[in-house]
């Protein structure tokens, strides 16, 4: 029998990377970057960060780890998509051919326009926190359907925002942008691993919107 795998990887080929990163240091979460086959060794879950996703998907095969994400899945590993990462993630997109097609749903890309149309508000997910989110919004998806194999987190409107099934969650959003820990920790737990506080659901009155860069190497 191997060790239990015990670390959350960011997929590191573009978009939102360092931002999640910060945030999985914060919770005390064994982290590390994705860009090979190797990389996904002792992982428990995977983060797919908001970007491009045509270019992801893209990347995805020029990489050569499309392939190695499908199967690591299969035997286990978790897998949480943010913005483009859930599109990627969408057995269904409109308009396109489905990239990883590991949830039963269907997505539309840049639903609420450009990026000049971007916006943040907050929400409740009683699944995860007790007390309303912030919610930022970034040229941003809709989940327009999803199968009954799929729970809704949350709906807005006419459209889910956030969903999960046992091994796959997604939100169309960008948790990574605001100080809130809530969806990272929820998302550590869904992957069976502990953080080292249970006290940083909501916002951190002491976080910044420079706090990643120095995951970026820029701090």
């Amino acid at each position: 029998m191997g060790n239990k795998p015990s670390f959350i990887g960011v997929l590191d080929l573009q978009g939102g990377v360092h931002e999640h990163l910060e945030h999985l240091e914060r919770l005390g979460i064994a982290y590390k970057r994705v860009k090979q086959a190797t990389d996904f060794d002792d992982l428990a879950g995977l983060i797919i960060p908001g970007g491009e996703s045509s270019c992801l998907s893209r990347l995805l095969n020029i990489f050569e780890i499309k392939e190695v994400i499908l199967q690591v899945h299969s035997r286990g590993m978790k897998i949480w998509g943010t913005c483009a990462g859930a599109i990627l993630l969408a057995n269904k997109v409109v308009g396109e051919t489905p990239c990883l097609g590991l949830i039963n749903m269907t997505i539309e890309r840049n639903s609420f326009g450009s990026q000049l149309d971007s916006f943040v508000t907050k929400a409740l997910i009683p699944a995860v926190a007790a007390q309303p989110l912030p919610l930022t919004f970034i040229r941003a998806p809709k989940i327009i359907d999803a199968s009954a194999d799929v729970k809704i987190l949350l709906k807005i409107d006419d459209y889910i925002a956030a969903a999960e099934t046992e091994s796959i969650l997604v939100t169309v959003f960008h948790p990574e942008l605001t100080g809130c820990l809530a969806l990272h920790r929820y998302f550590a737990i869904k992957c069976g691993l502990q953080t080292a506080t249970a006290n940083q659901d909501y916002i951190d009155p002491l976080w910044k919107s420079s706090s990643w860069t120095k995951h970026a190497g820029i701090a």
